[in-house]
């Protein structure tokens, strides 16, 4: 298991020292458990080259199967530990708009519904929420993804299922004052020039391809981890910003929410689980009310 451990960390981090400083060994610690590994299976489980470390195909289905035994025996440690807590618990990790918006009303029922169940919330990203549900540390993660994959990482699809609850949809929020902000809808290339704040700095990298294919490069005035801050920026007659439905703040006063006209960006929202859930029953309940409180239940 050791040698496990140790060529699952050279594979995140593409290094022997890297892995090493993870680890708290040294780099030649961490050579000679590469070493010992190769020995034991009779194949290479890396290729060294100056640009660092990569899996040989050997390496590769090695990892595979150390993250799903690892996912095992954490998964069972969690069910051991919530067996001594002597009471059903239920953990859901989530991303901020998303739990704002749709989780309190779908808790609300599932707790009339389970008032035995000790309900956990973890605040987390998709791409910190995810290995959470893998691990057994929580039973579900309301996660989203842009036009990209999906977000499983190495090792997640034969443990995870992702199951699509609705498409969120990103608006341009502008001052209320602002040249565009009576439009039914409008075109990026109606806003190029314009100073743009971000909700979520994943949303930059996003914004940046879109702009590209309206003909402009966005100039950003700001960067925020909170879209509702983002929105009170855009009140405040700083920037304007690119906001999914579910966070938008429609209360707000000194802003205009003005759709984009189609094809426009969207975020896709999802429910991740595991396949591997020792009591699925509470969890298939909370998704379900997830659905509802998303118009599809």
């Amino acid at each position: 298991m050791q040698r496990l451990r140790v060529l699952r960390e050279v594979a995140r981090h593409g290094s022997f020292s890297r892995a090493a400083a993870a680890l708290r060994f040294t780099p030649s610690a961490v050579s000679q458990q590469i070493a010992g590994l190769e020995r034991s299976i009779g194949a290479p489980v890396v290729e060294r080259s100056t640009r660092g470390v990569v899996l040989t195909e050997s390496g590769r289905l090695l990892v595979e199967a150390a993250e799903v035994v690892f996912a095992e025996l954490r998964s069972a440690q969690e069910r051991i530990d919530r067996i001594a807590a002597g009471r059903p618990r239920l953990t859901v990790a989530t991303f901020s708009s998303g739990g704002r918006r749709l989780l309190p009303g779908a808790l609300t029922a599932f707790v009339a519904a389970h008032p035995d169940v000790e309900v956990n919330v973890l605040e987390r990203e998709p791409e910190d929420s995810l290995p959470l549900v893998r691990e057994g540390v929580a039973d579900l993660a309301l996660a989203y993804h842009f036009d990209g994959p999906l977000p499983l990482v190495h090792g997640d699809r034969p443990a995870l299922e992702w199951t699509p609850l609705m498409d969120d949809p990103l608006s341009v929020v502008l001052p209320v004052g602002h040249r565009l902000a009576g439009r039914e809808t409008v075109d990026l290339a109606d806003l190029a020039g314009e100073r743009w704040v971000l909700g979520c700095t994943k949303t930059e990298a996003f914004l940046r391809r879109y702009a590209a294919g309206a003909g402009f490069e966005p100039v950003f005035a700001g960067s925020t981890s909170d879209y509702f801050f983002a929105q009170a920026l855009v009140a405040a007659g700083v920037s304007v910003s690119l906001i999914p439905e579910v966070a938008l703040d429609r209360s707000a006063d000194g802003v205009a929410v003005v759709p984009i006209r189609p094809p426009g960006p969207v975020r896709h929202l999802g429910v991740v689980t595991s396949r591997r859930a020792a009591d699925p029953g509470p969890v298939e309940d909370l998704v379900k009310l997830l659905f509802r409180a998303a118009g599809r239940g």
